[in-house]
This record gives structure tokens, sequence and C-alpha cells, in this order.
């Protein structure tokens, strides 16, 4: 008996809300099985969503995940909304939210001066609820038993942050930015520079590298069952890491 080809190659994603990227991950591994893929087939992803966040997500499949790093590395730009009215134990709208009164909204020029001291390589200390490994446990399961975490700091590269819409307490922000970066720590952080509070209301990535939101499709639009000739070839798309 023959052994089915493992297809490889590159899926541009537009992830919606509610789903993880390992739920596409899954989902895309399925409609690979139905168009006659093995059964262990291989599909990762190069970099994380969460749930609520939206927008570009590779995914690679079969012997192309093994450029998952070489993808991951690439840059990233978000369009961030963030909320100055509150904090949150999560960072974003999923935790318990403590409203933050702020008698004097700054301006858009003290915001402009505020988001130049995130440019550049800065120390982040990433949120509490996310998947940094401590002592060989994730960050949110120790966060979810109620246990402190501690989190050290680690340099990351933001490159270009712009406003794209203020009104009182609703911030939108453009923000060009390098691996490992949190944007739900650049929202949180804001808050104490400007005396307000700080937490990540909405997120969608709009590029990695090369790819762009136009450039992606929505799992309404991804053949079932899924076929390689519906694949991208990943080696068209290196010059983005480099």
């Amino acid at each position: 008996m023959n052994t089915p080809q493992a297809p490889t190659g590159l899926l541009v994603m537009d992830k919606e809300t509610g789903y993880t990227s390992m739920d596409v991950c899954a989902i895309v591994r399925s409609r690979l099985k139905r168009g006659g893929a093995p059964k262990r087939v291989k599909v990762g992803h190069a970099g994380t969503l969460d749930p609520a966040a939206t927008g570009v997500l590779l995914i690679l499949i079969g012997s192309s995940t093994r450029l998952v790093d070489r993808f991951m590395a690439t840059r990233k730009r978000y369009i961030a909304e963030v909320d100055l009215s509150c904090t949150s134990t999560t960072d974003d709208r999923e935790g318990a939210t403590t409203q933050v009164p702020v008698f004097t909204p700054p301006g858009r020029e003290a915001i402009d001066f505020a988001l130049a001291g995130f440019i550049g390589t800065i120390q982040q200390v990433p949120p509490a609820f996310s998947a940094i490994h401590i002592d060989g446990q994730r960050a949110y399961a120790l966060a979810r038993e109620g246990k402190a975490v501690e989190i050290p700091a680690r340099p990351v590269v933001v490159y270009a942050i712009s406003i794209v819409a203020y009104a009182f307490p609703k911030l939108v922000l453009d923000i060009a930015c390098g691996k490992g970066t949190y944007i739900r720590s650049i929202a949180r952080d804001l808050g104490p520079v400007l005396g307000t509070g700080g937490m990540l209301a909405g997120l969608q990535r709009t590029e990695v590298g090369d790819f762009t939101l136009e450039m992606s499709a929505r799992l309404t639009d991804v053949p079932d069952p899924l076929l390689q000739e519906h694949l991208r070839d990943p080696k068209l798309y290196l010059s983005a890491t480099s």
C-alpha cells in the first residue's frame, strides 16, 4: 500500500476572533487529510495571535514547517486599539478591569512624546498572562492559579509607532515591531507614562514580513479538501527574512 505523499507549502490566513492559532492549524490539518494527506501531516504557525486578535497568520505545512523560525523572525505590523481609561489583569479586555480616574485626558502631542520612548530597542516585561516559560511552566498557568508571576524584562525592537486615531479614552496605534514584542505590554506601559490607564482593547496584525492582509484568506475561503495545488511555495518569500 502506497503512503500518501505529504503536502508542503504555506497558507496566509486572516485569523478571525474566537480561534486560537492552534485551532486554525487543526482545521487546516483536517482539510489536508480530507485531501489525501498523511494522518500525521505537520502543520505549524509562524507567530501566535491571541483568540481575541485578528489578522495575518502564516501557516506552514509539511517540510515547510522547518522554516517557521525564519518567518517568525520577520518584521510584524499591527493596528492596536488602546483603552486609556482602565487597566486589566491580563493587559487586555479578557481580564478583570479596573477603572483609572483621569481628570485631564492627555493631548495628542503628549501622546506622541510618550510614544517616542517606546521606539527602538526597549526593555519590555511580557504580560503575566502569556506563554513565557517560568521554571518549566507557562506564565499564564501560574497566573490562573493565583501565583505571583515575575517575568524579567527582555529586549525587543519597535521600529515605529504612529497615532491612527484618538478620542479619549480610545487610542488607535499603528505599530511595526520585531519578534517577541507584546503589544499588550506597550498598551499597559503607556498608561503610567501618560498618567492614565492602559490596556489593549483590540488588535489586528496587518503584516508579517512581506505578507499582508490583502494576501490573506479566511477559513471560509480555504478549500476543503485542501490540496498541494492550493499552497504557496514559501521559498519564494524567503527574502522577507533577509
